[in-house]
């Protein structure tokens, strides 16, 4: 029984703290205000967040829609027997949280390019094709095909039921960490710029 008394006598203080106006509120009032203000402020966040994750966001200007989206629809993973379906954020946004918000800050640098018009025509579009795709394939060498694995885990790969060729390659250089995807799948859902002097995972 003491020792809740001595308890209560030393939380008295941040409690009268607590209580005690500010000019207009009680330092109590604007915590629970922060607080709550705080949920829906993370809650928006990310309501926004998800939405800008989306395909139909992604598609929603003519640049993506006319050009590198139509270019998927003719893909295998627009279209295959298993009816999975990758989509627009599957592979160019990381599903990891922290990863996800790294990769949104950075393509809201990608704005710029719808506001100013950089890539408004198909012309314009092929004029800066290569340099688009040397961003993204630079991005994933850089983060290990991070979207790529979401999907396709080396460690869960058959490799006795691939090709001969293609279970040698996986083996020899995605096994080994020596290359990862990107390097030999460049153009695995886009077409590809002019591709003079690239460099296809040194196999050729």
């Amino acid at each position: 029984m003491k020792r809740l008394r001595s308890l209560g006598r030393s939380l008295q203080p941040w409690w009268r703290t607590l209580r005690s106006p500010s000019l207009h509120f009680s330092l109590g009032f604007l915590t629970l205000g922060g607080f709550l203000a705080g949920i829906v402020f993370w809650g928006g966040f990310n309501t926004a967040l998800e939405a800008t994750n989306t395909e139909t966001f992604c598609v929603s200007c003519h640049e993506m829609e006319d050009n590198v989206y139509e270019e998927l629809k003719s893909t295998i993973h627009y279209s295959n027997r298993s009816g999975v379906r990758a989509t627009c954020p599957d592979c160019h946004v990381p599903h990891d949280w922290t990863d996800k918000i790294a990769r949104k800050m950075q393509a809201s640098k990608e704005v710029w390019g719808k506001i100013f018009g950089t890539i408004d025509t198909e012309l314009k579009f092929r004029e800066h094709r290569r340099e688009l795709a040397e961003h993204e394939w630079a991005r994933l060498k850089a983060n290990d095909s991070l979207e790529c694995r979401n999907c396709h885990d080396y460690d869960s790969m058959d490799l006795t039921r691939q090709a001969s060729r293609a279970a040698w390659i996986h083996q020899q250089y995605l096994g080994t960490g020596e290359l990862t995807c990107i390097d030999c799948h460049k153009g695995i859902a886009h077409r590809l710029p002019d591709m003079t002097g690239v460099s296809q995972g040194g196999l050729e």
